[in-house]
């Protein structure tokens, strides 16, 4: 709904009722993606597209016919052999549709989906009832599902998948719609030196849009690192604490110079975020505990920070040592183990797990031999 999200909004505006219709399913071939949808107004304007044509007309008839009866319905088109005029697919592959009117009352939660362009947010819509939500990272507001709808669709959301899911089982078991539409998730790059350039050229190829910055104008140019989104020139805590982050940001500190760390690190390790990660020698990162310890940050603070950032793959270059920074970013938001595919005795593909925060007895001694 969000390619179409303009056109909808102005519709919100002048207080119109609509109705939606939305690829659910696919099968073979498709012209359209799932989530790829068509709306229509009561006064039977057409905005969007679900099949490039095929079956526009006898969607356009199920849209109008929720609108007069306010009735949600689930349609599937595909490509008969028996009858080749049907209303089909001519690619000869399937689309599961599902039609709901927007009225008043699921109006504001669907307009917090249309409205909430760069930050990740899921409509979940059932599938029966029609009710509808709108989820965001760290919020929700429309129908209150059940717990598990919501834990099942936030897990959703930060994978970035739309897709049909049935939850719960018997007279629990309901089927909703989760709708996810994300940005990419933010890498920032702290420190503006060879391996930051490797760290963003890597974090591009794996779907990140990239910061690198650092306060020193004459290092932070877009000529030295040409795969970065941006390229910042502001003092690093300055910047992390007025810019946008989600818990799918992940933050890398390359600085390893304690007068850019310590205010960095304090900060960082205060937000919602996937990861913190401090580059630095092990005698660095001895150092650099005990300055953020004397700046007030808790031990139990102090165990997100990943460092020495990275894995132990023996790497030296910059490129390598920016695999070993993304491998441990990876296994950190997948819930990998980080060892040996040969050695580990568990499944290779499995869902992203929670990786439980690590709660660091207080005392300094303690805290090294545990970070």
């Amino acid at each position: 709904m969000r390619d179409i999200a303009a056109q909808l909004l102005e519709w919100h505006a002048a207080g119109k009722n609509y109705a939606v219709a939305s690829i659910i399913g696919i099968g073979g071939s498709a012209p359209r993606p799932i989530g790829a949808a068509l709306a229509v107004d009561a006064d039977g304007t057409v905005v969007g597209s679900i099949s490039g044509g095929c079956v526009e007309g006898a969607v356009y008839e199920l849209c109008r016919e929720s609108l007069a009866t306010g009735a949600t319905i689930r349609e599937t088109f595909g490509y008969s052999d028996t009858d080749a005029f049907a209303v089909g697919l001519t690619c000869g592959g399937t689309i599961q549709v599902f039609v709901q009117s927007v009225t008043e009352a699921n109006r504001t939660a669907v307009e917090q989906v249309l409205r909430a362009e760069g930050e990740a947010v899921a409509m979940v819509r059932d599938l029966d009832s029609g009710a509808v939500m709108a989820l965001g990272t760290w919020w929700s507001s429309g129908h209150e599902f059940d717990d598990r709808v919501i834990a099942e669709a936030q897990a959703m959301l930060d994978a970035g998948a739309t897709a049909v899911r049935t939850v719960g089982c018997g007279d629990e078991e309901i089927t909703v719609f989760v709708e996810s539409h994300v940005p990419p998730p933010r890498m920032i790059v702290f420190g503006a030196i060879d391996f930051a350039a490797a760290v963003a050229r890597i974090g591009k190829f794996l779907g990140y849009h990239v910061t690198v910055c650092d306060a020193r104008a004459v290092f932070a140019t877009p000529a030295r690192f040409p795969d970065a989104d941006e390229v910042v020139v502001e003092w690093p805590d300055k910047y992390l604490a007025r810019t946008r982050v989600d818990a799918r940001t992940v933050v890398c500190v390359l600085t390893h110079d304690a007068k850019f760390d310590v205010p960095l690190l304090r900060v960082a390790l205060r937000l919602p975020v996937a990861f913190v990660g401090a580059m630095g020698s092990r005698r660095t990162h001895e150092d650099r505990l005990q300055r953020l310890l004397a700046v007030g940050m808790t031990n139990a603070e102090l165990a997100r920070l990943k460092s020495p950032i990275g894995l132990d793959l023996g790497g030296r270059t910059p490129e390598e040592t920016a695999v070993s920074i993304a491998a441990e970013i990876v296994a950190v938001r997948r819930g990998g183990t980080g060892i040996s595919l040969g050695a580990y005795g568990g499944p290779i593909h499995r869902d992203a797990v929670a990786v439980p925060e690590v709660i660091v007895p207080d005392s300094p001694d303690a805290l090294r031999l545990s970070v």
